[in-house]
């Protein structure tokens, strides 16, 4: 969108602004380490590296914006508490920083909030209330809270002082990998990709040089898309996605001004796509990752981002519930074609359960799950129904197993539900 200048002038933080925010926060952030991925580096061309936020205290970039919040407001406001709304991240960050600065912190979240993420709240000393059966509902619960007692509520994205904690990150990756050209980055409500796509281009006109930001929305909640299209905020449905820490209806008004000033591009990814990201982060990388924070990876994997030279796949955030990951592992499988589930129609004799086993072990096919039944619709008096989940290498793997069934005679069907 920009031709960058040595001059380079976008709207909120100033570079300036964003060299103190460092300051600040480097009190309680670290600076995250900078992973290379070869997996990654082989598919696009170039060199890959992960920026990962989701190994930063709290679990995620979350804990710089709300800190650097939290550190500016004044001895009266300070005495008054801090109440937040948030499902997760935001919680935590704020929840953390509070107590750090021996603030007392209020935090509302939705009734069906992850028992992990409630817990870890609690744990850094915030009062935790329990408040509606979604986000917007706890937002408004909040507001009710800080007219009623003063608390200075504390944003998760849309505010000057938010954007500037979060914009640490482009300073960081610009300081690890001095060559990058692209940086890739989520986008929810765009405190992130806002922070880093200003600091990381006003820092590279700085040495007179060029950088590419592309942010990366789930397809089920892309506010971003319809609200550049129409150049202004706009308020979009949102449909369920396991990337709910980019679940947003809608852009903040700062956050958008300077993403549609200052990054280059915006894409959408799939569920499904965000499923095998983060499967190949676990089995690549060695990195525990949530959906939300995987979605600069999963953009890499659907070939929709191009660079003439090094990228940074922003990850960042790394808290996701096990039982959470346990469902999107297996999703991630399915979407890999590494799960095959298939349904054999056969005579009702002995032996031919057994002989199912033999072809699927010739195959070098592990069975996982098996349903037998005389009860299936459409199925004769002497036939009887094989379901089976099956563990398979891959697309390849997967055909041949179904070529392995067929060529002794059977006629399996693939459930794709």
């Amino acid at each position: 969108m920009n031709d960058l200048t040595p001059t380079i002038t976008i709207a909120g933080p100033s570079l300036a602004d964003f060299e103190r925010a460092r300051g600040v926060v480097s009190v309680v952030a670290r600076q995250t380490p900078m992973e290379s991925s070869r997996f990654l580096a082989e598919l696009l061309g170039v060199p890959v590296h992960l920026k990962c936020e989701n190994l930063q205290r709290t679990g995620s970039y979350k804990l710089r914006g709300a800190y650097h919040r939290i550190a500016a407001l004044t001895e009266s406001e300070r005495a008054r508490g801090v109440v937040a709304a948030s499902a997760g991240n935001h919680a935590q960050g704020v929840a953390f920083a509070a107590r750090e600065l021996g603030i007392s912190a209020t935090i509302f979240m939705p009734v069906g909030v992850a028992l992990p993420k409630l817990e870890a709240t609690r744990a850094y000393g915030a009062d935790v209330v329990l408040r509606g059966d979604s986000v917007g509902e706890t937002l408004e619960a909040a507001a009710v809270f800080a007219d009623e007692t003063g608390a200075v509520i504390i944003p998760p994205f849309d505010h000057p002082d938010v954007i500037a904690g979060q914009g640490t990150l482009g300073l960081e990756i610009l300081e690890q990998t001095p060559d990058v050209a692209t940086i890739i980055v989520p986008i929810g409500g765009g405190g992130l990709a806002a922070g880093i796509a200003s600091a990381a281009k006003q820092r590279a006109a700085q040495l007179g040089r060029t950088i590419r930001i592309v942010g990366v929305q789930a397809e089920n909640a892309a506010p971003y898309v319809a609200s550049l299209a129409a150049g202004s905020p706009q308020r979009v449905p949102v449909v369920p996605t396991i990337a709910d820490g980019i679940a947003v209806y809608r852009p903040g008004e700062l956050n958008f001004e300077i993403i549609r000033e200052a990054i280059d591009e915006i894409v959408t990814v799939t569920e499904d796509d965000i499923a095998r990201a983060l499967l190949v982060l676990l089995e690549r990388a060695k990195l525990v990752v949530e959906p939300a924070g995987a979605v600069s990876v999963a953009a890499i994997m659907t070939g929709q981002i191009v660079s003439d030279g090094p990228v940074v796949a922003m990850l960042s955030g790394g808290n996701i519930d096990p039982l959470l990951m346990q469902r999107v592992i297996a999703h991630g499988l399915a979407a890999s074609d590494r799960y095959l589930t298939l349904r054999i129609g056969m005579p009702d004799r002995p032996g031919q359960l057994a002989r199912i086993a033999e072809l699927l072990a010739e195959a070098n096919a592990n069975v996982i799950e098996v349903l037998h039944t005389r009860h299936g619709s459409g199925l004769q008096i002497s036939e009887v129904e094989l379901k089976l989940s099956i563990e398979t290498r891959g697309p390849d793997h997967r055909a041949e197993v179904v070529e392995v069934l067929r060529r002794a005679g059977y006629e399996p069907v693939v459930d794709n539900d």
